[in-house]
């Protein structure tokens, strides 16, 4: 009897262990989504000066549109959801790989699954039909939280300290996308030269185009904190087309949206060989 209770322990532990990659994988599948949408609407921008938003909001209008775009929005945010539980499952027994029990990487996957859970309420609210979650909120969004942040004593700090933990997250972001430490995490040794190549080319270039995203939107609550204007700060849309008033015209901003299409389609690699 005891060996029987150990099997089935076991295997329930084993489908416990199946339910989690599974959620894990409909996560980046659906984050690959997003940014592929998000990627094309910041290239409409570059090219066209298009007014639509290049958000996450804008993305999921563009889905909305579509015949099955019901069904397709509930899905993402199913997914999400099942990248904040996969993040869940890191922060409280470690993740995969020999330093997956150390409490640096813990903390850091508790921290995505607060994102990631924050992000899948977003997406499930606008599925539901409460469209104040759609195009355009994240600059709204991101000017309202920094004017209640200015509101507190010693807000101007606050706004700083969190701006330049943005700046940091997005260089560290695009340095670790660089350096291709994405490779750690990937069942590298099972991929094919095709594979690898293709890995490495929407990994690197992906992950320089989204850290420099985030980059520029902690710069911008920099700005706010120093001027105490919440309307310096910037939502993803408004970073994207930051990078359009650069004197070079709209090459940099065209190069970050590429980046994104590149983390998206990296995302969808992600789904299907990332070790989890």
């Amino acid at each position: 009897m005891t060996t029987a209770r150990r099997k089935a322990g076991r295997m329930a532990r084993a489908g416990r262990r199946d339910a989690v990659r599974a959620a894990a994988r409909a996560g980046f599948a659906a984050q690959g989504v997003l940014y592929l949408l998000i990627g094309v609407l910041a290239v409409r921008v570059g090219l066209t000066g298009s007014r639509e938003q290049a958000d996450r909001g804008g993305a999921l209008a563009q889905i909305a549109g579509t015949p099955f775009g019901a069904v397709l929005l509930w899905a993402l945010g199913v997914g999400l959801a099942g990248m904040a539980v996969w993040r869940l499952s890191e922060a409280v027994f470690g993740a995969a790989g020999p330093e997956g029990d150390r409490a640096r990487e813990r903390a850091l996957s508790a921290g995505r699954c607060v994102f990631y859970t924050g992000s899948a309420f977003l997406v499930l609210s606008f599925a539901a039909g409460q469209r104040g979650s759609g195009a355009g909120s994240t600059d709204r969004r991101s000017r309202d939280l920094t004017g209640r942040l200015l509101e507190l004593p010693g807000g101007r700090w606050w706004v700083g300290v969190v701006a330049v933990g943005v700046v940091a997250a997005g260089l560290w972001i695009a340095g670790r996308a660089t350096l291709r430490k994405y490779r750690e995490h990937l069942a590298w040794g099972r991929l094919t030269t095709y594979q690898r190549r293709f890995m490495d080319v929407t990994g690197t270039g992906g992950g320089i185009g989204r850290g420099l995203v985030f980059a520029a939107l902690g710069f911008s609550g920099v700005k706010a904190a120093v001027t105490f204007d919440p309307k310096e700060a910037k939502g993803m849309d408004d970073a994207i087309r930051s990078f359009a008033q650069l004197p070079t015209g709209p090459w940099p901003l065209l190069a970050v949206a590429a980046g994104l299409v590149f983390f998206g389609a990296f995302s969808f690699g992600q789904a299907k060989w990332r070790e989890v």
